[in-house]
């Protein structure tokens, strides 16, 4: 949702005390902005946090993944064909994506 679809404030006061309990709770989960986090912890009661490695993993796969079917696309439109080495590398770059994603989905499936 944008921020301009969000045109209802809502005011909310807090002594020092509490004031130093949202930022150190905003701080541990990682949320920089005060008006995201009273918002999620307003509407769902929670903020949930997801430290999956096998995430950080995916996404540097996919970056390098990305970067191989560029120069491999590149290197088609200049030559005009495409090699079978070129393919495997693909395919096999796919395989371990799939496999990544895999793991993140069974980490998923064990949370409550």
């Amino acid at each position: 949702m944008e921020r301009g679809n969000r045109l209802n404030m809502c005011t909310v006061r807090l002594t020092d005390q509490e004031m130093a309990k949202v930022q150190e709770r905003m701080k541990s989960v990682g949320i920089i902005s005060r008006s995201a986090f009273l918002r999620k912890m307003a509407i769902d009661g929670y903020v949930a946090v997801l430290n999956i490695p096998e995430l950080k993993e995916m996404i540097s796969l996919l970056r390098y993944s990305s970067n191989n079917i560029n120069q491999i696309a590149k290197k088609a439109n200049t030559i005009g064909t495409v090699y079978e080495e070129d393919l495997k590398e693909i395919k096999s770059m796919q395989e371990d994506i799939w496999n990544a994603a895999n793991k993140i989905l069974r980490r998923l499936g064990k949370i409550d």
